[in-house]
């Protein structure tokens, strides 16, 4: 198979780390053609660093109509990503955007229809698709065989940075360079996951603190319930301030209890569905015997070399991929509900009032506060929420 021509629009934190992986050898079917940054500090890296056939370009908009490449991955800032894709796919080639789809949907939602007109591949860097306990969640509730979902907690609070960390980059914690915190920065992921394991709630009640722990104007401490459409509920916790803080993402079931926490998978498995069991034991106090088993994994975890791969598959031989760009769109809708449901003091309907959501958004924007770039990249390998290793 011909290897892919890409090109990295993009060269912080993470166009760097996909830089590295390609270099590594861990993605044998994508050849490194192109890359760009608007800054000069970042193309003088990638002068020292890439070899010497990868030509550099001064913006995404000059790559793009380069002709140098199959595909790209666009690193940007999360609000150039639907513009970069658009004007990709209008150029005939396939796109691999980072998280978050987009900062608001309705602009995703103009890159999706984008991405089925020009019939090109489109995938999404939602590396934690490829942790082996997620994928097992995902294949345990999907089936069907667990029961109903009743309750879903998730307290995700080890994505701890400090002020150093928000202060690496001018866009960096600004609603008119981010357009969030950490909603929009870390937790693409986690939301994703969940409406990918779970589904979409159909409704949101949320509390976004901005600047709590940092000296940042956006959020780092957000507390959401939801509401499942079969009657289900839920809690989604983060924040960027705890430490050591805790992973645990706990499902339950009306046939038991599936707990994900320190990359083990454990499954409380009932004796009888417990719905069934309500109405029919006569003793009051009695809950249905349980026993506690721990659930077996693959144990991969190839994280953004996986996507990578797959994605290459893909445009090779149609192979899956790990995740459609343009599913992209319902973790953010999320997001969005959160953070409207923050700003408004609501009750928030899925899916939301976009046109809303976009006039709040800009208010932000415009009182906005501009920050120094200091211009540092920083090492993500640890960042990723799990060690389980590929």
């Amino acid at each position: 198979m011909n290897q892919v021509k890409l090109g990295i629009i993009g060269l912080g934190n993470m166009g760097s780390g996909h830089c590295n992986n390609i270099l590594a050898g861990l993605t044998p079917e994508i050849k490194l053609t192109a890359a760009a940054d608007l800054r000069p500090s970042r193309r003088d890296w990638a002068k020292e660093t890439l070899p010497d056939d990868v030509v550099l370009f001064e913006n995404g908009e000059q790559l793009i109509e380069s002709g140098l490449c199959d595909a790209v991955i666009i690193a940007t800032p999360h609000y150039e990503h639907p513009r970069l894709a658009i004007l990709a796919f209008e150029h005939g080639l396939h796109v691999m955007s980072e998280k978050p789809a987009g900062v608001y949907t309705k602009q995703v939602r103009e890159m999706n229809e984008a991405a089925i007109r020009s019939g090109k591949v489109f995938g999404m860097m939602f590396n934690q698709r490829t942790n082996c306990v997620y994928r097992k969640m995902h294949e345990m509730v999907q089936s069907g065989k667990y029961g109903q979902i009743k309750r879903v907690n998730w307290i995700i609070t080890d994505w701890y940075r400090t002020q150093a960390y928000y202060n690496s980059g001018g866009w960096r914690a600004t609603w008119d360079g981010e357009g969030g915190g950490v909603l929009l920065n870390q937790c693409p992921h986690n939301l994703d996951l969940l409406q990918w394991i779970c589904g979409m709630p159909s409704k949101v009640r949320a509390f976004c603190h901005n600047g709590k722990w940092h000296d940042i104007e956006v959020e780092d401490d957000v507390t959401a319930y939801m509401e499942f459409a079969n009657g289900a509920t839920g809690v989604f916790i983060t924040t960027t301030g705890d430490a050591p803080g805790t992973n645990r993402l706990e499902i339950t079931g009306t046939k038991g209890r599936i707990i994900c926490e320190n990359d083990q998978l454990t499954y409380d498995k009932l004796e009888e569905d417990e719905r069934i069991w309500c109405v029919e034991c006569r003793e009051g106090f009695r809950k249905p015997e349980s026993r506690r088993i721990e659930v077996e994994t693959d144990g991969q975890n190839p994280q953004h070399a996986g996507v990578l791969n797959a994605f290459a598959a893909h445009i090779a031989s149609g192979a899956p991929l790990v995740a459609d760009g343009r599913e992209g769109i319902r973790g953010l809708m999320l997001s969005n509900a959160i953070h409207l449901s923050g700003w408004t003091g609501e009750t928030v309907e899925l899916p939301i009032d976009e046109q809303r959501f976009l006039e709040l958004l800009r208010l932000r924007c415009a009182s906005s506060r501009r920050k120094e770039d200091h211009d540092v990249v920083m090492d993500t390998s640890e960042s990723y929420g799990s060690r389980t290793k590929g």
